[in-house]
C-alpha cells in the first residue's frame, strides 16, 4: 500500500515528539516531512538558558540527531519555513518556492516571544530569549559589553538573568508587579525567592513600566514611566509568549489566541492538526512541555487510526529549579475567602509549603525550598482528593517510596521532558540502570530544570529495592562509603583477589553486596589482575551472564557477531534456521552492521547459542561490542585504505575485553567517514598514507563529537594505539563511565601526554595483551551455561512453564 504523506511545519519539542508517536504506533504508513525555520535538528528549548549560562553546549541539549532524522526516513528542510498552506490543493510552499503535498499536515508552529512596543526597541543590542540566535546574541554583548536590563520577573527573565551573571555582567531585572513568578508562586514564595536570587548578584527594580530605550544606534539604557532611568548595553526582553498562529490565519485555518483544535488536535480544515504552544484547546494554550507531549500522543492515536478519548486538558503544574532554588505549583496558587490552607514556613531553612483547599479537597499548592511532595500533590490533585488523604500520609523518608508504588505507569514523573513512570520503570529492567544519570541519560528524565531528580531517585529505590545506591556521587555505591580510586588501591595494597574477600576486607555495609558493586568489583578485580583473577560470573549483570539482551516483554534478543559487519552464507542459513525453528518474533538490522534475533524465549538461549556455533556480538557487554566499517578501498572508488580488513584485526584483536562501558568502534576507508567514527568511542578514518584515530564520541543521548587523539602511518601502530587508549581508559575511569564521559572529565591532552610517554605507551600495551591473553582463552558462552546460577535460572523457568500448562 503506498504510503500516505504526512508533513509537519515547525521542528520544535511538540510537534518532533507527535512524529516519534506517530513511528511508534505505525512506523511504515507515512513519508514525512518536516519543515524548520532554524537551522538545527530539534532540540530541548528549556536548556537554553543552560546554553546562556555556559554550562552546555549546543549539542548538548539537541533531542534528535541529523542522524536520526535519516534513520527515521524523515525528509528535513532545516532553515526553511513554509509561507502558505493551501487546504484545497493540501500543499504546502516555503520561502525557498518548494511545493510540498500533504495527506496529513501538522501545525506545530510553537510561539513567538512579546516584544514590548517601546519607542527604542529596534536598537542594536535589544533582543528576545527564545532561541539559540538569542543565546548567542546575548553571549557576543557579554564579551564587550559590562550592563544589562532583563525586562520580565517570571521563570524566562530569571533564567536569563542568571546566564548573563554567569557571563560577568550586571544585571537589573525590571519587573512590573510587585513580587517574582506572580503566574507561578504566591507572594510569600516570590519574596523568599527574590531574597535568594539578590544573594546571588541579581538586581530588582519592581512595580516598574517601561517606557522608553534610550541611545543613539544602539541601547545605552532604559527609562520608566515615573521618570526613573537605569543604563543598559543590553536589553532582554522576557515578558511573555505568544501563539504562532498567524500562517494558520493566513491560511483560512480558524483561529483564535491560538490554532482551534479539538480533543484530537483536529483543526476545523480536514486533514489539518495542530499541537504544541499554537495549538488552543478548549479555550487553553499550554506552554509547558507535558500538556504539550500528551497532546502528541493523542493527535497521533487519531492520524494512525487509533480508538481513543482524546486529549482532555491538563492540570497545570510547574517543578523548577530557579538558579539553584527549587519551586514548585500547581492548580490554583492564590486563596480567595472560601478557600482553605495548609501551610509549614520555616525561614531558617528556607523553607516555604502552602496546600489550598477548596470545599474539603486539594485544588493547589506551592512549594518553595523542599518540593519532593510535588509530584504527590499534583496526583492527589488530578484525582479529586480530600485534603485529609494529604494530611494522613506518612511523612517520612519512606513516604515517597510509597507514593512511588501507587502511582500509574501512565503518570509523569518528568514534567520537562514527559516521561512517564513505565518509561523509567522500562529502562530501569532493560538497561540495568543503577543511578539518576543513568536514568537522565537513557529516558531524559530529569536531564532539563533537574526538579524531578528526588522522585526518580525514588523510583529508582522503589525498582531496584536492597540494590539501590544511596551515596551515587561519594562512594562505587551505597553498600560502602569508598569511593572507586579508594577500593582500587586498597586491592592493589592489601593483595584482595576475590569479591568477597574485598567485601569483608573493607567491611561492606551488607553481606552479599549489591548490584552495582559486584559486578564493579568484579571488572576492578579482573583489570588489576587478569592473569591470576577468575571471573565471577554470578557478579555480573542478567543480560552478561545470559549473553542476551532482556526485553520489555520478557523475552530475549540474541546477536552473533559478524566481524566488521561482514558475514557468509553459511552463518546466514544457520540464523535463518535457527530463526524458524525458535519462531524468533523478529531479525533486525543493528546499527553495528549485524543481525539481532528479537523476540527469544530464555528457556531457549542455551540451544540457540549452540545451534548457531556462532560467538556472541556481546550487544550486552561492558566490553568491545561493534567494529563499524565501510566497504573499504577494494570496492568504494573514494576509498583510500582497506577498511573492512583493519575493523576485522580490531575487532577479533579486542574480542572478549572488559572495559568500564560499552565500547564502540568504526573504521572508515576514506574522510567521508562513513562508519561515522565521529560518534564511537575509537573511530579510525584512513587517508592516503596515514590514519587518524578519534576518540571519546558518543552518538547516544549526551551526543559527543569524537577528538583526534593521534595520526599514525601502519595498521600495527593504529592497533597499538587503539590498545594503549582502551588500557588507559580501563585502568583509570570509573566503573560505567564510558568514553565520552571520560575524555571529557580527564581533557585529552591529559591523555595524549601519558600515551607520548613511550615507556608507558609499551607498558598500557603489555598490560592490554595480559588481559587479552586471558579472555580469548576461555569459551564465555560455554562457562555461563555451565553456571549453577544460570542453571538455576533456567530450571525456574522451566518450571513455572510447566506449572502454568
Amino acid at each position: 500500500m503506498e504510503k500516505q504523506k504526512l508533513v509537519l511545519i515547525g521542528n520544535g519539542m511538540a510537534g518532533v515528539r507527535a512524529v516519534e508517536e506517530i513511528l511508534k504506533l505505525s512506523p511504515d504508513q507515512f513519508d514525512i516531512t518536516v519543515f524548520g525555520s532554524e537551522p538545527y535538528p530539534n532540540y530541548d528549548r528549556i536548556q537554553l538558558s543552560k546554553v546562556l549560562q555556559g554550562d552546555t553546549e549546543i549539542s548538548d541539549i539537541t533531542l534528535n540527531s541529523w542522524e536520526w532524522y535519516e534513520e527515521n526516513n524523515i525528509l528535513l528542510y532545516p532553515g526553511e519555513t513554509v509561507t502558505a498552506v493551501d487546504t484545497e490543493k493540501q500543499t504546502v510552499t516555503t520561502d525557498k518556492d518548494r511545493q510540498v503535498p500533504y495527506d496529513k499536515l501538522i501545525m506545530a508552529t510553537g510561539s513567538v516571544p512579546f516584544m514590548l512596543p517601546l519607542p527604542g526597541a529596534d536598537k542594536e543590542g535589544v533582543t528576545a530569549f527564545r532561541d539559540i540566535k538569542d543565546c548567542e546574541q546575548m553571549i557576543e554583548s557579554a564579551e564587550q559589553y559590562k550592563k544589562a536590563v532583563v525586562i520580565g520577573g517570571g521563570l524566562l527573565g530569571l533564567e536569563a538573568a542568571r546566564g548573563l551573571l554567569n557571563l560577568g555582567m550586571e544585571v537589573d531585572v525590571v519587573h512590573i508587579a510587585d513580587f517574582l513568578m506572580e503566574r507561578q508562586l504566591d507572594r510569600t514564595a516570590g519574596k523568599m525567592l527574590q531574597k535568594e536570587l539578590e544573594k546571588q548578584g541579581m538586581n530588582f527594580l519592581l512595580e516598574k513600566q517601561s517606557q522608553e530605550i534610550i541611545g543613539e544606534d544602539r541601547v545605552e539604557g532604559l527609562r520608566f514611566k515615573d521618570g526613573e532611568e537605569v543604563e543598559a548595553d543590553l536589553v532582554v526582553m522576557a515578558v511573555g509568549i505568544r501563539p504562532n498562529a498567524a500562517l494558520a490565519s493566513q491560511s483560512g485555518i480558524p483561529v483564535n489566541r491560538g490554532i482551534i483544535v479539538n480533543d484530537h488536535l483536529e483543526t476545523e480544515i480536514l486533514n489539518v492538526y495542530a499541537v504544541g504552544e499554537c495549538a488552543e484547546h478548549r479555550e487553553m494554550v499550554y506552554g509547558l512541555v507535558a500538556p504539550l507531549y500528551q497532546q502528541g500522543q493523542e493527535m497521533a492515536k487519531k492520524i494512525c487510526g487509533i480508538e481513543s478519548e482524546g486529549y482532555q486538558g491538563s492540570v497545570l503544574s510547574t517543578q523548577l529549579k530557579v538558579s539553584g532554588v527549587d519551586v514548585f505549583s500547581t492548580g490554583k496558587i492564590n486563596e480567595d475567602e472560601d478557600t482553605k490552607t495548609v501551610k509549614v514556613f520555616d525561614d531558617w531553612r528556607g523553607i516555604y509549603q502552602k496546600v489550598l483547599v477548596d470545599e474539603g479537597k486539594i485544588t493547589g499548592a506551592v512549594l518553595f525550598g523542599d518540593t519532593k511532595e510535588g509530584n504527590q500533590l499534583l496526583s492527589l490533585i488530578n484525582k479529586g482528593a480530600a485534603i485529609e488523604e494529604y494530611l494522613d500520609q506518612d511523612k517520612s523518608d519512606a513516604a515517597g517510596i510509597d507514593f512511588i508504588a501507587s502511582m500509574g505507569s501512565e503518570e509523569i514523573v518528568c514534567g520537562c521532558n514527559g516521561v512517564t513512570k513505565g518509561t523509567i520503570v522500562n529502562a530501569i529492567g532493560e538497561q540495568g540502570l543503577t543511578t539518576v544519570d543513568q536514568v537522565k541519560g537513557c529516558t531524559s528524565a530529569s536531564r532539563s530544570c533537574g526538579g524531578c531528580k528526588p522522585l526518580v531517585a525514588d523510583l529508582l529505590e522503589h525498582t531496584l529495592g536492597d540494590e539501590y545506591d544511596h551515596n551515587q556521587k561519594e562512594s562505587i555505591c551505597a553498600c560502602t562509603s569508598l569511593s572507586r580510586d579508594e577500593v582500587v588501591e586498597e586491592i592493589k595494597s592489601k593483595g584482595l583477589t576475590h569479591i568477597r574477600e574485598v567485601m569483608n576486607v573493607l567491611e561492606w555495609k551488607t553481606e552479599e553486596g549489591c548490584s552495582k558493586c559486584k559486578p564493579a568489583l568484579n571488572y576492578y578485580l579482573g583489570m588489576i589482575n587478569p592473569s591470576e583473577y577468575k571471573d565471577e560470573k554470578e557478579s555480573r549483570f542478567v543480560n552478561e551472564r545470559l549473553h542476551a539482551n532482556i526485553q520489555n516483554d520478557g523475552t530475549y534478543s540474541v546477536v552473533p557477531r559478524m566481524y566488521g559487519g561482514v558475514t557468509n552464507s553459511e552463518d546466514l542459513r544457520k540464523i535463518a534456521d535457527v530463526a524458524d525453528k525458535y519462531e524468533v518474533k523478529m531479525i533486525k538490522v543493528t546499527g553495528g552492521q549485524r543481525l539481532d534475533l528479537l523476540g527469544v524465549q530464555k528457556e531457549d538461549l542455551p540451544r540457540i547459542w549452540s545451534e548457531l556455533d556462532m560467538p556472541s556480538g556481546s550487544a550486552y557487554a561492558k566490553g568491545l561490542r561493534t567494529v563499524k566499517t565501510c566497504v573499504g578501498a577494494d570496492f568504494c572508488r573514494f576509498g583510500t585504505q582497506d577498511s573492512i580488513g583493519l575493523g576485522v584485526q580490531m575487532e577479533k584483536k579486542f574480542e572478549g575485553l572488559n572495559t568500564p562501558h560499552k565500547v564502540k568502534m568504526s573504521v572508515s576507508a576514506c574522510p567521508r567517514n562513513c562508519a561515522e567514527g565521529s560518534v564511537k568511542d575509537v573511530g579510525v578514518v584512513g587517508l592516503d598514507g596515514e590514519f587518524e584515530i578519534y576518540v571519546g564520541g558518543n552518538g547516544g543521548t549526551h551526543m559527543r563529537q569524537a577528538e583526534l587523539l593521534s595520526k599514525v602511518k601502519t595498521e600495527e601502530e593504529v592497533i597499538d594505539a587503539t590498545a594503549a587508549f582502551l588500557q588507559y581508559y580501563r585502568e583509570d575511569a570509573n566503573y560505567l563511565e564510558r568514553t565520552s564521559a571520560w575524555v571529557e572529565r580527564v581533557g585529552l591532552d591529559h591523555i595524549q601526554s601519558v600515551l607520548s610517554n613511550k615507556k608507558t605507551f609499551i607498558e598500557l600495551i603489555q598490560r592490554m595483551n595480559e588481559a587479552l591473553a586471558v579472555v580469548q582463552q576461555q569459551d564465555p558462552w560455554k562457562e555461563a551455561i555451565e553456571s549453577e546460577t544460570l542453571l538455576r535460572d533456567l530450571y525456574k523457568n522451566v518450571k513455572v512453564a510447566a506449572g502454568s500448562n
